[in-house]
């Protein structure tokens, strides 16, 4: 808006500020401050034509992310209104000679100072990627989903990356994490390396101090770095939610979001009073969601995870507008088999009667569970088993190999479709192109036919089979992979 006044009032020449577009907000001491969404705007902005950006020095390092843009870093309204009055190259911003590249990105972004930055990076797929604009009021109403963005009566393409910050619910575990560190649990750590290779959703029940958490926290150790476009999906929803570490503007690990039991509705599917942002659902895009103590949650808060684990979406209504979220996560959950905690067979027998366990379990739902592709019991472990199994442990490193090679023949197997992990795969195409064989299907059919097992679960023990089999490097599950696949999702061990 200052600057339109400007040029309509003549005190900067019209046609310099006819090509740019300017992004961020004007205080009234005249600095430029730091606005939320800024990747997602200038990628709208170049789908739109645009090549040059005018964003707070503050932004400039998201902003350069895009290719093929010239970034101009403005620190206040002073500076601007010379650099259009003279005409002259706009302040550069280049990356500092003794700072290293930051992780995810191509190189690292400091201040500001000389001419405009052009950014050369490869594209990726950015052909659909979708606008953030404010609608009216400042506020956003529409479509994100990842592949585009309306925006009131504009629909503009745009993409979007995701990442975690540091500090809260976005934590990602330690880096110094890894899965050689959980001893004793040779059934959960191999569920965890399906689940990672496959993109499935796990849930882990047992009692305190078994492992369920320092399972769960070393997910992330097991799981590739994202694609490119998928780096720009959940890089640009964390932008919007104003989470985006200032230091590393790109990010290229997938996220961890792990919200406490007390978190309300709207932080974990989203919401907000002025402004519609993105919750923990989305927040956790291309990542792991992980509620730990699990039935201690509002039994409406677990239920509201149903629509986005079938969907990959969530959509959030409220009277500033609607907007549609991507949500495509792992969902990870733990829970103590009682609210005493205590096992059988220890030193303090559990007090908890029959009604009250069934009571507590029962905050997870029957529809949600049927959407967990594995349930795995986590015991514990007798001084003799720890010191057995110390030997089978392997390394993050290790395992994560195997989930590459993994990912990478599911990857070739779907290379003609939009997806790219086994838990993505829709029903009617899993049952039509990728059916295992009668023999294979048989001890399925059997619980199918006994009621033990539902259609929906039919389809993930099928997707889980699959995964089995790619990390067996096997062409097809068999008997023996939809076995074990059965075995995770009945919970059976």
């Amino acid at each position: 808006m200052a600057i339109a006044i400007l040029g309509a009032a003549g005190a900067v020449p019209a046609d310099r500020v006819a090509e740019p577009f300017f992004l961020g907000e004007l205080g009234l001491d005249g600095r430029l401050r730091a606005v939320r969404g800024v990747l997602p705007s200038v990628l709208g902005a170049v789908r739109s034509g645009g090549t040059t950006v005018v964003v707070p020095a503050a932004n400039a390092a998201e902003a350069a992310l895009v290719p093929d843009v010239t970034v101009v870093p403005i620190t206040d309204l002073r500076q601007l209104v010379e650099w259009l009055r003279r005409g002259d190259a706009p302040p550069r911003y280049t990356p500092p000679e003794d700072e290293p590249p930051t992780d995810g990105t191509a190189s690292a972004f400091p201040t500001p100072a000389g001419p405009p930055l052009r950014n050369t990076r490869p594209a990726g797929d950015q052909s659909d990627a979708p606008a953030a604009e404010p609608g009216h009021n400042g506020t956003m109403t529409g479509h994100l989903t990842g592949a585009d963005l309306s925006i009131g009566s504009t629909t503009t393409p745009f993409r979007y990356a995701t990442g975690s910050a540091s500090g809260g619910p976005l934590a990602a575990p330690d880096h110094g994490m890894d899965l050689s560190d959980v001893v004793g649990q040779p059934l959960g750590r191999r569920a965890l390396e399906v689940a990672a290779a496959g993109g499935h959703n796990l849930w882990m029940v047992g009692p305190p101090g078994t492992g369920k958490t320092l399972l769960a926290e070393r997910l992330p150790t097991l799981l590739p770095d994202l694609e490119i476009d998928h780096a720009l999906e959940v890089t640009a929803i964390h932008s919007i939610a104003g989470v985006l570490p200032p230091d590393s503007p790109m990010i290229n690990r997938p996220p961890f979001v792990n919200p406490h039991h007390t978190a309300s509705i709207a932080s974990v599917v989203g919401g907000g009073s002025n402004v519609v942002r993105p919750g923990a659902v989305s927040l956790a895009h291309r990542g792991t969601l992980f509620l730990d103590e699990a039935p201690e949650f509002p039994r409406h808060v677990l239920d509201s995870l149903r629509q986005p684990l079938e969907a990959g979406r969530v959509t959030v209504s409220r009277s500033v507008g609607t907007v549609t979220f991507p949500a495509k996560f792992m969902l990870v959950l733990a829970a103590n088999p009682c609210p005493c905690a205590q096992p059988a067979g220890s030193g303090e027998s559990c007090r908890c009667s029959p009604a009250v366990r069934r009571r507590y379990l029962g905050r997870l739902s029957g529809p949600l569970l049927d959407r967990i592709d594995m349930k795995v019991t986590v015991a514990r472990s007798s001084r003799r088993e720890l010191m057995a199994d110390r030997q089978f442990v392997e390394t993050s490193k290790i395992v994560a190999e195997r989930v590459k090679l993994a990912r990478e023949r599911a990857t070739k197997r779907l290379s003609t479709t939009p997806w790219r992990t086994n838990a993505e795969i829709p029903a009617a195409v899993l049952h039509a192109d990728y059916r295992p064989s009668d023999e294979a299907m048989r001890p399925m059919t059997a619980c199918l036919d006994s009621g033990s097992l539902s259609a929906r679960g039919l389809d993930r023990v099928v997707r889980v089979a699959w995964t089995i089999a790619d990390l067996a490097g096997k062409d097809r599950p068999g008997p023996e992979e939809t076995s074990a696949a059965l075995a995770m999702w009945l919970g059976v061990g």
